[in-house]
Parts: structure tokens; sequence; C-alpha cells
């Protein structure tokens, strides 16, 4: 059954029934209940696509990440994809790895499926080189673009992020005055947040007095057992007495490294996470964090979608503080500067 043969049933034309389906143009009270139950007795199901050509929306959202096996891509995605279903919309998942190729491929899929808007998962989408980022500024002609935790400007692009240069900046601090003196800050690249937290972490450094000789950084993209073993060839090197980290997993890796080495946390060695995911949780001590707010950044994310959907003049930009959650892996001088 499809709508030609509801159409010939109902002894009306194909637009008659079209408009019945996406309520929409003029058609007969009794029409459109003749019509109607047609399509209750025969069990018809309008095709969707076909639907959402007509009614020139497919109720359907892309979200592209990079890998969905990450805990906080995860979250961030439940959030967004429960977020959506409450406004009416589906959602529509492609996980693209880190491949600027594979990104570009997906993101094309997901305009060639009609959907209504985009939503980019992740900071690791808006890279360093400008022309690497033509493929998103193209796509936001087409439809609204929303970047989670990145910013990219651009027309019909709408960023939802948290201040990652002023939470590194501001713990890197907080340690530095409770008499830390050689800092150390892993990170796994160079994205939009990673430059920042980064550049957070560098300028606290400076800011306090420190030679460059006196605090280190190193990018370590692995495992929590990578970042353990990193850190017990690093320690053959350089001593140091606070890890920062731009993820919870680097930091359970640093607090795995300080058990190994019999070292104490907090007292010789402080760590500190960030994203206050779960996994901040499942270590003892339980590791301090930095909570970029995921939680009421996926919630921005959707309502400046739905506004840009609903044609509402919406910020291009909405940056949102963290919080610090002190924990285990920081000692009382930390906790007192909170």
């Amino acid at each position: 059954m499809n709508i030609y043969d509801i159409s010939k049933k109902a002894g009306v034309s194909i637009a008659t029934v079209s408009r019945v389906l996406n309520e929409s143009g003029k058609v007969s009270e009794a029409t459109r209940q003749k019509i109607l139950s047609i399509i209750e007795e025969t069990g018809y199901t309008p095709n969707a696509f076909a639907r959402g050509l007509g009614l020139n929306t497919m109720n359907t959202i892309g979200i592209l990440c990079a890998d969905s096996s990450d805990p906080y891509l995860a979250s961030a995605i439940y959030l967004l994809e429960q977020g959506l279903r409450s406004h009416g919309y589906d959602s529509l998942l492609c996980c693209t790895g880190y491949d600027h190729a594979a990104k570009k491929k997906y993101l094309d899929l997901l305009l060639s499926k009609r959907v209504d808007a985009v939503i980019l998962v992740g900071s690791n989408f808006v890279e360093a080189e400008a022309e690497k980022n033509q493929y998103i500024l193209e796509a936001a002609q087409e439809i609204p673009v929303i970047i989670l935790n990145g910013y990219l400007e651009g027309e019909q692009i709408y960023c939802s992020l948290c201040d990652d240069y002023e939470a590194l900046h501001a713990s890197t601090r907080r340690f530095l005055e409770s008499g830390r003196k050689r800092p150390l800050y892993l990170y796994r690249a160079l994205s939009y947040s990673g430059q920042r937290k980064l550049a957070g972490f560098e300028d606290a450094c400076r800011d306090l007095g420190l030679q460059r000789e006196d605090f280190h950084s190193a990018c370590v993209n692995g495992s929590i057992a990578e970042t353990r073993d990193f850190l017990e060839a690093l320690w053959e090197k350089n001593s140091f007495d606070v890890i920062l980290t731009c993820d919870d997993e680097m930091g359970i890796g640093a607090l795995k490294f300080a058990r190994s080495h019999g070292i104490s946390v907090p007292h010789e060695l402080s760590i500190l996470g960030y994203n206050n995911s779960k996994l901040a949780l499942c270590c003892d001590p339980e590791l301090s964090t930095i909570d970029n707010q995921l939680s009421f950044s996926c919630t921005n994310a959707i309502s400046l979608l739905i506004r840009a959907l609903e044609g509402e003049p919406v910020p291009a930009r909405t940056v949102l503080s963290a919080k610090l959650i002190a924990r285990g892996t920081t000692d009382e001088p930390f906790f007192s500067l909170i």
C-alpha cells in the first residue's frame, strides 16, 4: 500500500492525500476523515523522507562525534539525544574518528539525509588550519551548525563552550599559591579546547613568576596505562609536585603512576583531572577534577538550535564558567583557595 493506492481508494488526487498527511492546505473535513479512515484501515505508514520533503523538515538532527566510547563524548551524546527528543526531534549519529577526511565525509552524509541541523560534539572538529574548517562553513550555508565545546566564527554557526582557559589558569594559580612549585600539564591534542587549556596553564605559571624550566607540559594521547608508563619515563628526567590533566582518564593514569612509585597523594603529589566524569569517582582516593558543566552546555546547545530553527536571534557564542571539584587528590592548602 502506497500513497497512490490511498488516493485511488479515496477517489481523490495524490496531492489531496499529501495535504492530509502533511496537515497543510485546505481539505474539507469530510474528505480528510475519509482519507484518515482508509489510512487507519490499511495500516499505511507514510514514507518519512517523502513526508519531510513536503513539510520541508525531517525533524531530525545530525550529531557528529569522534569517538562514542570516550566517556565525555558518550555523556554528551546521551544528553543531546534526550534533549532533542523532548523537543520532538530524532537524532542521527555518526562517529567519525579523528581523521579530517572522515569528518568531512560524514558531515556530507548527514547533509544528504536532509537533516534540519547538525551538532558537532567536541572541539576536535575545529582545526587550527583555517582551510580545514571550510567544509563546516559550507555546511552552515545550508543548515544551522551547533558546536559543543569549540568555537568557529561563521554564519549559522552557534557555539556552546566552557571557558577552558580560565579553568586551567585559575587551577594552576591556586596550586602555585598553595605552595606547589613544579607543575606538569598533560594533554592529548591541540584542538581548540586543547589550545585554550594549555595557554591557561602556561600563562598562570608565567604570571606567578616561574621560569620555563620550572614548569612542563606534554602530549600523551594514550590510555590510563599508557599515561602511567609515560610518567614513569618522565619521572627519571624531571620531578614534579602537581599534575594537571586535560581529562579524568589521564588523571587516573597519574594516580596509578604515583601508587606504583610509592608517592603520597596528595601530600607529595597533587593531581587534577578534567570533565568531572564518573571515572573521577572510581579510584581511591577520588580524583579532584574540573567540572566543565557538560549538562548545562548540552542544554544550552539545544536551546540555541531550537531558536535558530525557529528563526529567532541566536548568539554566536555562549561561554560557561567551570567549577572546581576538590576531592582526595588535592590537599588542604589547595582547598582553602577555592
